[in-house]
């Protein structure tokens, strides 16, 4: 696979993913629609690509969480979308995991370090909380400008952007951290795959034994 590197823009790797979230948040608000068509500008391929394809499921995830917690929402609808989000969440942990692969690639011929530690999770698992914070900044900034909020409504978001922008600046550094300690050997990737069970029908005792 091909790896595209941000090393000419004079950009962190967290500077630049963050600017892929945006935009992939921004494209989806030009229609703010859950079944709009995507269309991601970055080369097939890429970890640019993945990336701007992972926030787009996210804020696509998060319109869809908004649409079912409708108190007047029919049933039917209810169980359809639930059966969506199920699908949404496991295409989030394939890209998950393909980011990860990205990763392994460019660190293959990294020499680890012998008392190099291994990390609580993979770069890309950091990376999802990272596009869900660029999410929640996005959202809470809207309710900062709210014309038909209260006054304290908006100080009280505001507050709550604050510590947003501070976790996510603080979520970059750590993940940027992460990333040079692999590509010195300080730190090594130990990926474990997902292996969820509930959508595996061979797994889930549900739909297995469905026939009985």
């Amino acid at each position: 696979m091909q790896l595209q590197t941000n090393k000419n823009l004079k950009m962190s790797f967290t500077e630049h993913a963050n600017t892929i979230f945006n935009k992939a948040i921004g494209d989806y608000h030009l229609t703010d629609n859950v079944d709009t068509t995507i269309r991601n500008p970055y080369e097939r391929g890429t970890i640019d690509y993945d990336l701007y394809m992972k926030c787009w499921i996210d804020t696509v995830q998060w319109h869809l969480e908004d649409i079912i917690r409708n108190p007047h929402i029919d049933p039917t609808e209810a169980l359809e979308l639930k059966r969506r989000i199920d699908r949404s969440n496991q295409d989030r942990t394939d890209l998950v995991e393909q980011i990860d692969s990205h990763f392994r690639q460019q660190y293959a011929d990294v020499a680890v370090q012998p008392d190099a530690r291994l990390n609580t999770e993979s770069p890309a698992w950091a990376i999802d909380r990272l596009s869900i914070l660029a999410l929640k900044i996005y959202h809470m900034k809207e309710q900062t400008t709210r014309d038909d909020a209260s006054a304290n409504h908006r100080l009280l978001c505001q507050q709550k952007l604050d510590v947003l922008t501070e976790q996510q600046k603080d979520l970059s550094t750590a993940i940027d951290q992460l990333l040079d300690d692999i590509a010195l050997g300080r730190k090594y990737m130990k990926v474990y795959r997902q292996m969820k069970m509930y959508n595996d029908p061979a797994t889930n005792p549900v739909l297995y034994g469905k026939g009985k």
